[in-house]
């Protein structure tokens, strides 16, 4: 990444980074050579949770914890992200690898997602946290002024959670079994494990959040026969 793609990125984010390292890093995919972005995903996703956790909790003070919990996952889910990495053409900058070159890694959701939460780990570490929040309250403000607590909805994984709480059953364990496909293109399988009822469920999908939302619903399945519901 040269000086100008660098001041070009900055300008669309609105941000100027002190450390142009940060940014680089943030744009530069597992697959290709160089630091890879990975570890600033990890911590992006940290504070992204966080500081949307805190917008939420101000914004909406009569909901309950599982209310609140539930809009967060909306606002915070992969094709949020990706949404938001494509409007600010993220992709364009992307550094990867020849695999995700030839795959047109760029467009795909996971890689812009994951790129999000790297950039604003990177802005974070650039200039702290108040910044950090400026970034992901300007960016997530469209989505944050539009979603509606009335309807609010309920994934796969939170209703098997809040189906087994109300039997008095230990929520499920999620285990990767299998992992598929090269880097660029990997399939995931889950399994869903809920010991008191004997039920294994394996989902798959192109990440591993997909492969467990699809076997809660297949554990879901199971207990509709089980229960009759």
């Amino acid at each position: 990444m040269n000086s100008n793609q660098i001041e070009q990125i900055e300008s669309i984010l609105g941000y100027t980074f002190k450390d142009k390292s940060l940014i680089k890093q943030a744009l530069t995919h597992r697959s290709a050579k160089g630091e890879n972005n990975e570890r600033l995903e990890f911590l992006g996703d940290g504070l992204l949770n966080f500081i949307i956790a805190e917008l939420l909790y101000m914004k909406f003070q009569q909901l309950s914890e599982g209310d609140l919990s539930r809009l967060r996952s909306q606002l915070v889910k992969e094709s949020t992200l990706s949404d938001i990495a494509k409007k600010l053409t993220i992709g364009e900058f992307l550094l990867l690898g020849e695999g995700e070159l030839k795959s047109a890694g760029w467009r795909r959701p996971s890689i812009l997602a994951d790129s999000l939460e790297a950039v604003i780990a990177a802005i974070y570490l650039d200039d702290g946290l108040d910044k950090a929040r400026w970034f992901i309250e300007t960016r997530f403000s469209e989505h944050i002024m539009t979603i509606d607590s009335n309807k609010i909805h309920k994934d796969d994984k939170s209703l098997l959670q809040e189906f087994l709480q109300g039997k008095k059953i230990d929520i499920p364990e999620y285990t990767v079994i299998k992992i598929d496909g090269e880097p660029h293109a990997q399939i995931f399988e889950v399994k869903c494990h809920i010991t008191k009822l004997n039920i294994d469920e394996i989902g798959k999908g192109p990440s591993r959040k997909i492969a467990e939302q699809n076997a809660a619903n297949l554990a879901l399945a199971s207990l509709g026969k089980i229960h009759g519901s």
